[in-house]
C-alpha cells in the first residue's frame, strides 16, 4: 500500500495538538459533564436547561427560531423536546398565525424547574469562568461566536 494513503504518526500529533475542532469538542464534552452533574438535582441535563431557557421569552418561540438559536436541525430538536413535553415542562402548539408552524410554550411546571435550575447554573458558570484568566471568558465567547 502506498505511504501517500496512510497518515503518519506526525499527522496524528499535529491533529492532536492543533485541531480546533478536536479541542472545542473536548472542551464541550468536559463542560457538558460538569453542567450535567450540577443540574442533576433538578432532573435536567445541560442541553435540557439550554432548551428550556431558550423558551423563556415574552412570546412562545417557533420551533425554527429555537432550532436556529441552538444550532440544531429540526429533527434533533424534535427528539430533544419529547422528554420535556412528556414531563410537562413544555407544550407544543400549532401557531395560530401559520398552522404549518409550531410554537413551544414553557409550562408553569417548566418555569418552576427553570427557576430552581438557574441558580445552580449560575454557580457552576462562575466556577467555570474562574478557571480562566480574568478577561478570557469574554474573549472566548467572542471567538466562539465568530466560529458559529
Amino acid at each position: 500500500m502506498s505511504s501517500e494513503l496512510e497518515p503518519s504518526y506526525r499527522t496524528t500529533l499535529l491533529v492532536r495538538d492543533c485541531c480546533l475542532c478536536l479541542h472545542v469538542q473536548r472542551a464541550a464534552r468536559a463542560l457538558a459533564r460538569r453542567f450535567d452533574e450540577a443540574l442533576r438535582p433538578v432532573g435536567l441535563t445541560n442541553g435540557q436547561f439550554s432548551l428550556l431557557t431558550s423558551l423563556n421569552r415574552p412570546e412562545p418561540p417557533t420551533m425554527g427560531s429555537v432550532a436556529s438559536l441552538l444550532a440544531m436541525d429540526r429533527t434533533t430538536l424534535t427528539a430533544a423536546l419529547k422528554p420535556l413535553e412528556r414531563d410537562r415542562l413544555l407544550k407544543i402548539a400549532v401557531d395560530p398565525e401559520d398552522r404549518r408552524s409550531r410554537r413551544l410554550i414553557l409550562t408553569a411546571k417548566g418555569r418552576a424547574v427553570l427557576a430552581r435550575a438557574t441558580p445552580i447554573w449560575q454557580r457552576a458558570h462562575r466556577e467555570v469562568e474562574a478557571l480562566l484568566p480574568e478577561e478570557e471568558p469574554d474573549r472566548l465567547r467572542k471567538n466562539l461566536r465568530a466560529l458559529s
